[in-house]
């Protein structure tokens, strides 16, 4: 992985990978209140991004923390979390914190998403198919299943 990307995208995989994130389900609205704070300064409040600030939220917050971060930065900027990343970061990284923000709102319905769209149009991109069917088997295929016929019908 740090072989075949760099810069900030290269420290986004790696913080992902390194599996930091707090598990907790407690959810402080102040300590939310202050997450959101400090993105609306890291990013749409400043000339310039700073993805690093970004990062370090995205990759070790708890789950429910960063739910509660983007219902308070919606309401704060009146902007969703996904439409000021795409504002402010571009190329794969923007791709990569679009992904992290897409799985922490709706796991299931990011890869029905990603299931859609390896499927959508002419032939199928079937190592996405195959990669997101195996590995999701298991675990939360049924419920993404669900959020595919929700989002985009049989």
């Amino acid at each position: 992985m740090s072989r075949d990307t760099s810069g900030h995208l290269r420290r986004l995989l790696i913080s992902l990978a390194q599996g930091n994130r707090d598990e907790g389900e407690h959810v402080d609205i102040v300590l939310a209140k202050q997450g959101t704070q400090a993105l609306y300064a890291a990013g749409e409040n400043k000339l310039g991004t700073d993805e690093s600030k970004f990062s370090a939220i995205l990759c070790t917050c708890s789950k429910p923390h960063l739910r509660a971060v983007f219902l308070e930065y919606q309401k704060m900027c009146d902007r969703d979390i996904e439409k000021s990343i795409s504002r402010e970061i571009s190329g794969d990284l923007e791709s990569g914190m679009l992904a992290v923000v897409k799985c922490i709102k709706n796991t299931p319905a990011y890869f029905a998403e990603k299931l859609y769209k390896a499927m959508k149009g002419a032939g199928t991109n079937d190592k996405t198919l195959i990669r997101i069917m195996v590995s999701h088997s298991e675990v939360d295929l049924l419920d993404i299943h669900k959020e595919y016929v929700k989002n985009y019908g049989s």
